[in-house]
């Protein structure tokens, strides 16, 4: 696929608008350049895409929403905050020693790094 490929403005080849990567026309946005400007799709389907074609292999999309569609994000609530709190302290805590690691326990250990070396400081 080249990029001459990618660039179907009508939607008769995809379904939906085409452009080549970085050929976006304004008015559209990905959901990370939404999220940068404060917003979220808020519920629309997607409005078109870009492609970036790749030897070999498939091409790689991403979907575009309309900007002029888009909602703020909700705000944070107490509770909400709380909750991300208690998660990452889960995510901090070491399921043996049961102590706050102050880090994120690795999954690889599945402990703290005083508990999955304890052997080797012994020795």
């Amino acid at each position: 696929m080249t990029l001459a490929d990618c660039y179907d403005p009508t939607g008769e080849r995809f379904g939906i608008p085409t452009f080549p990567w970085r050929m976006a026309p304004d008015g559209y946005a990905t959901r990370r350049q939404l999220r940068a400007q404060g917003l979220r799709p808020g519920g629309q389907d997607v409005a078109a895409q870009v492609l970036r074609p790749r030897r070999r292999r498939e091409p790689l999309a991403a979907y575009l929403y309309r900007i002029d569609r888009a909602k703020p994000v909700r705000p944070m609530t107490a509770r909400k905050w709380g909750a991300l709190a208690l998660a990452m302290l889960a995510r901090r805590t070491c399921p043996e020693c049961r102590r706050d690691a102050g880090y994120v326990i690795p999954s690889s250990l599945g402990m703290c790094a005083p508990c999955a070396y304890s052997e080797q400081a012994a020795a």
